[in-house]
């Protein structure tokens, strides 16, 4: 019965995106106004990022009022590749494998042009609290997770046009990111060719790609960068287990999907880099973990955003949570029942009977815009993979039985 839940509420929310073409709002797309376009406020950082905030907080969604169009977005759309790989890597049949296909294939198209390889940004204008970055930057975060699709791409389907695309984004990562504290042990990537940023679980993401696609192509190089990538990162965590968001004193906050990143991508070099040994991230990764399951979530399988609040509770921060938990069932032999558990009180508290997952519940109101790419995008993943480590489990058991 449980997993019927899951099945349907996977199965509805797919439909719903199918039926919206994979296109919608973003929490960051408020610069794509046409009418704020049209004024002198474009030109102010403070005006920028007031206008942002206030279209991403508001329980009433603000869009079409401002003629913003919903628009695909990249790194939804590898989102969206990656659910449809673990249907295929699932079920194996024609209708999963085509849908993984033409996702990947509308991933390869949003690629922008002019850098040294493969990279991919954002649809809209994107002020943050420290940068501006125009439509069409390319960044790490859109770049990393289209190549992660591309990487699992190419294990599933045995695809060499895969991997040259996921092999070109390590020439964008080595030749355009910025780097930053470069020694023989460590090194930090920027989160944009012309951004010198810190920021750790961006520069992680890094780490990964290069990780990913050197266990494909054999090229030790590629594990040496990603290496000294995750031993950056590993020295900036705290004495409690957790990591702030980045170096600089603002950005020191720690919050619940980052910390997954951190996990995730450190996870991930660890076990593609041969010969790293495997104690080397070992104990961070356990520290980290135990800090991230302790301080995030609720007995009942709520998600919190912040390890010292229980407001806002964001999809988008559960649903990262089911991804990261299933992938780091080796840490935890709970993290599935974890994942289930949280699975389950997000489609009780956050989902719509049209089948779609709100933004998020605030203390006294709930922002219920679709959002495409930070919510149904990362949820349909979510519930994908989730799925897909419980059909191993079962499979395993099975075989258990039969002997």
């Amino acid at each position: 019965m449980p997993n019927s839940i899951l099945e349907q509420a996977h199965a509805d929310l797919n439909e719903w995106c199918r039926r919206h073409n994979f296109a919608g709002y973003d929490p960051f797309d408020a610069l794509n106004s046409r009418l704020f376009q049209l004024t002198p406020l474009k030109h102010s950082r403070a005006a920028r990022l007031g206008y942002t905030q206030l279209f991403k907080r508001s329980p009433v969604n603000l869009r079409p009022l401002a003629l913003l169009p919903p628009e695909r977005n990249a790194k939804g759309i590898a989102l969206f590749a990656l659910a449809a790989l673990a249907n295929y890597r699932r079920l194996g049949t024609n209708e999963a494998e085509h849908e993984a296909r033409a996702l990947l294939a509308d991933l390869l198209s949003l690629r922008l042009e002019g850098w040294s390889g493969s990279t991919w940004g954002y649809n809209f204008d994107w002020q943050s609290r420290l940068f501006f970055a125009p439509r069409g930057t390319p960044t790490i975060v859109p770049t990393a997770f289209a190549a992660r699709a591309l990487v699992e791409a190419t294990r599933a389907f045995n695809d060499e046009h895969y991997l040259r695309a996921a092999r070109s984004t390590c020439d964008f990562i080595l030749q355009d990111l910025v780097r930053s504290d470069e020694t023989e042990e460590g090194i930090c990537f920027s989160y944009s060719p012309n951004i010198q940023t810190r920021i750790y679980n961006a520069s992680l993401l890094a780490g990964e790609t290069l990780a990913s696609v050197g266990a494909l192509t054999g090229e030790k190089i590629l594990c040496h960068w990603a290496v000294r990538a995750a031993r950056y990162v590993a020295h900036q965590q705290r004495e409690d287990g957790s990591w702030p968001y980045g170096f600089e004193v603002n950005q020191s906050w720690v919050d619940n999907f980052h910390t997954a990143f951190v996990l995730s991508s450190l996870a991930r070099v660890d076990s593609y880099c041969e010969p790293v040994p495997e104690s080397e991230f070992r104990e961070t990764l356990r520290r980290g973990y135990e800090f991230w399951r302790a301080s995030f979530f609720l007995a009942d399988g709520w998600p919190k955003y912040y390890h010292d609040k229980l407001y806002p509770v964001d999809t988008h921060a559960a649903a990262t949570a089911i991804v990261t938990l299933s992938e780091l069932r080796d840490l935890d032999r709970d993290a599935l029942g974890l994942a289930e558990k949280i699975a389950h009180w997000s489609i009780r508290n956050l989902r719509d009977r049209r089948g779609f997952f709100y933004y998020q519940r605030r203390r006294f109101y709930t922002v219920r815009t679709p959002y495409m790419r930070w919510t149904q995008a990362w949820m349909l993943y979510a519930l994908a993979r989730l799925l897909e480590e419980k059909g191993t489990i079962e499979l395993q058991n099975r075989g258990r039985e039969l002997r």
